[in-house]
């Protein structure tokens, strides 16, 4: 059994794409930090329409991964060979699961009821559906959702800093860490959604509850989501 946080990013802001690349390597060494206090055996690193190979020393396993920014929202691409790039809003929800499996990956719903209208697709290939640690209010719906189309939850953070790292993860039966490990369990459905609730992560949702109210984000719990936010963009020097 390993837990890993499936849903993590290395880069802690965004806006100027050279400057975030230069970067990377520093944001990756503080992810795997964070998940290895947080006693996590594994993070993936799922930044924003683009992947970076990044390997730091330790005993926390990286796996590669995308968030990939859809047309109705983002799609987790998880496994040995995720995209490098891709344009956002450029893709549908089933181009990216197809492009997931055509690469050994899994497509996994990320947020569903957050800034999204992908759960509304009954005929996409989902591997998977993402229990988000940003808004755990909204896992019982997501445990309805995931039922309703017979498919696995997994946990991931959404982490943008380093201490959000593990407010959400996923246990993983596998008899070893490997991205293609990690592809079979959530295929063969032997994975679990986590959510932690230490004090600290309890003040923590609290503080982004508020943040999320200025910041216009939608939670389904509150009222019906409107559709695909606009995602972080970023722009080359």
């Amino acid at each position: 059994m390993y837990a890993i946080d499936l849903h993590a990013h290395t880069r802690f802001f965004h806006g100027r794409r050279s400057l975030g690349d230069r970067f990377d390597p520093l944001g990756v060494r503080l992810l795997a930090g964070a998940a290895a206090w947080r006693g996590l055996q594994g993070v993936a690193t799922t930044n924003h329409d683009y992947y970076t190979p990044l390997d730091p020393p330790g005993d926390v396993e990286t796996i590669p991964g995308i968030e990939i920014t859809t047309d109705r929202g983002h799609v987790l691409v998880v496994g040995p060979d995720p995209p490098r790039e891709t344009e956002p809003g450029a893709l549908t929800p089933a181009e990216a699961a197809e492009l997931a499996h055509d690469r050994d990956c899994v497509a996994i719903v990320a947020h569903p009821f957050r800034n999204s209208t992908v759960r509304e697709l009954e005929d996409v290939p989902f591997d998977a559906i993402e229990v988000n640690g940003k808004h755990p209010r909204s896992q019982p719906l997501v445990e309805e959702l995931a039922e309703s189309r017979d498919l696995p939850l997994v946990g991931g953070s959404d982490a943008h800093y380093p201490f959000e790292v593990g407010r959400a993860y996923t246990i993983v039966d596998a008899d070893r860490l490997t991205p293609g490990a990690v592809v079979d369990a959530v295929r063969d459905g032997r994975v679990r959604a986590r959510v932690a609730r230490s004090s600290f992560d309890r003040l923590l949702r609290r503080g982004y509850r508020t943040v999320h109210r200025k910041k216009g984000v939608i939670d389904a719990l509150e009222e019906p989501t409107p559709g695909v936010g606009t995602p972080p963009g970023e722009t080359d020097d």
